[in-house]
């Protein structure tokens, strides 16, 4: 709780009493490898900070393949942003690559210290714009570049999760085939 808490000093003060608050309505949930966080057709009703593990935004296209978007790892909110705030089924699912441990928040739990900490949602908004810009970030370079070079910026920016992730998912993230992707790991190698 105490890394949850750290990351959310970042982008406001607390006092003990609204830190003790957020620690009361946190609950600790772990998911093992390959499941689903959330899934896609539903109602996303929880928020997660992921403690321990990876996890990757994915999707079927209208061919029926599994598409990754993206990875997260830890020390990061979690949930489908837009359908959560819509009450709307998201369109995506959230799994574990890894085994992964979370501080969960209830959306009941998230209106209430709204309602109760002043600066909450201002402090909400802070960590989903660093959030966006991440992400943004993440994605633009990308389409500009070959997939040697798209395999060699996720090394270089994401060394950690490497050579945490399944290829089959990297490939996928990276918009190419499992074999494309071997022979760029070859050719590099050399």
């Amino acid at each position: 709780m105490e890394i949850l808490i750290q990351y959310l000093l970042q982008f406001g003060h607390l006092n003990q009493q609204q830190i003790d608050l957020v620690k009361s309505k946190g609950v600790f949930k772990e998911i093992k490898k390959d499941e689903y966080f959330q899934e896609a057709g539903r109602i996303p009703r929880e928020v997660g900070f992921l403690t321990e593990g990876i996890v990757r935004i994915c999707y079927y296209n209208n061919k029926g393949d599994e598409v990754t978007k993206y990875f997260i790892d830890e020390n990061h909110f979690i949930v489908d942003i837009n359908s959560y705030n819509q009450d709307i089924p998201s369109s995506g699912y959230i799994q574990a690559v890894t085994d992964c441990k979370f501080i969960v928040f209830s959306k009941e739990a998230m209106k209430e210290l709204s309602l109760t900490i002043l600066i909450w949602d201002d402090l909400i908004n802070k960590i989903i714009n660093k959030a966006l810009i991440e992400k943004v970030n993440r994605i633009s370079p990308m389409l500009s570049e070959d997939a040697t070079e798209r395999y060699r910026n996720f090394f270089t920016k994401f060394p950690t999760l490497a050579n945490r992730i399944p290829l089959s998912y990297l490939a996928s993230y990276l918009g190419i085939t499992q074999s494309s992707l071997s022979r760029i790991r070859k050719n590099i190698s050399h």
